[in-house]
């Protein structure tokens, strides 16, 4: 993991069999990421993984000691097939209980609209040992805690509102910036001239995007840094580059920046 003078990762494991069938469009992915970036925090990798606790406890294991902040989705609800809190449980070695507070909440919630709180929805006041609750403002069911991983919803109101509960634990590095600049020249044509800056700018990520508008084939070049000064130098090699191959480049808002 890094170092506070690093840069400061995370890692967002997607659970569900429901996403990998393609029966539900995972949406919480690009809300976390451009989140986690206003935080300082950078999304460096994402897994989808199914419903099955071998998997899940892989995952949280491998990504857990490689990324500063671990973020899951999913699984957490009443239903058999919600095996998180289990799942995380047995990643970390420790037991799994009713959390005193979380079957609070779930009973004062269920007292006040007069549905009943049986054994399926108790399932969801089931935390690790030594966890603790994230708040749901939406439906009261918390997500949990554990060392540096954070277990969220899979619905995106609730994932979004439990983020928003959390995020002043997160402690950030600089936000990334990126900077997108379209010409209408090939990727071919680009590519040499664009790995040469890239060799000079080793602290700028620069991605190349070919497209096609309006019937013509062109190239997007998207920089990311926390450097805002060698990020604005290297667009201007960029912008450099693409004159000098006979291009004019174009603030592009479009990109996939």
């Amino acid at each position: 993991m890094s170092t506070a003078a690093d840069v400061v990762t995370a890692c967002l494991i997607i659970i569900g069999d429901e996403i990998l069938s393609g029966r539900t469009r995972d949406k919480n992915l690009p809300y976390l990421a451009e989140k986690l970036n206003e935080t300082g925090v950078r999304l460096a990798e994402c897994r989808v993984v199914p419903d099955i606790e071998a998997e899940i406890v892989a995952a949280v294991n491998a990504c857990r000691t490689k990324f500063d902040y671990v973020f899951t989705t999913g699984g957490i609800g009443p239903t058999h097939d919600d095996i998180t809190a289990d799942s995380v449980a047995a990643a970390f070695g420790v037991g799994i209980g009713y959390h005193p507070d979380a079957m609070a909440l779930l009973q004062a919630h269920y007292d006040k609209t007069g549905m009943e709180f049986n054994e399926s929805r108790k399932r969801m006041a089931r935390v690790p040992n030594g966890a603790e609750l994230i708040d749901n403002p939406v439906s009261k069911a918390p997500g949990f805690q554990i060392e540096n991983v954070f277990v969220l919803a899979g619905v995106p109101a609730i994932m979004q509102a439990m983020f928003e509960s959390l995020r002043h634990k997160l402690a950030g590095g600089k936000p990334v910036r990126s900077v997108a600049i379209a010409v209408y020249l090939g990727e071919g044509i680009m590519a040499p001239g664009l790995g040469a800056l890239q060799q000079r700018y080793p602290d700028v990520a620069m991605g190349s995007y070919p497209f096609y508008r309006d019937g013509r084939f062109g190239t997007s070049i998207v920089s990311r840094s926390s450097d805002e000064d060698r990020l604005a130098a290297a667009a201007d090699e960029i912008r450099a580059l693409m004159r000098d191959l006979g291009g004019e480049p174009i603030d592009d808002e479009n990109s996939p920046a």
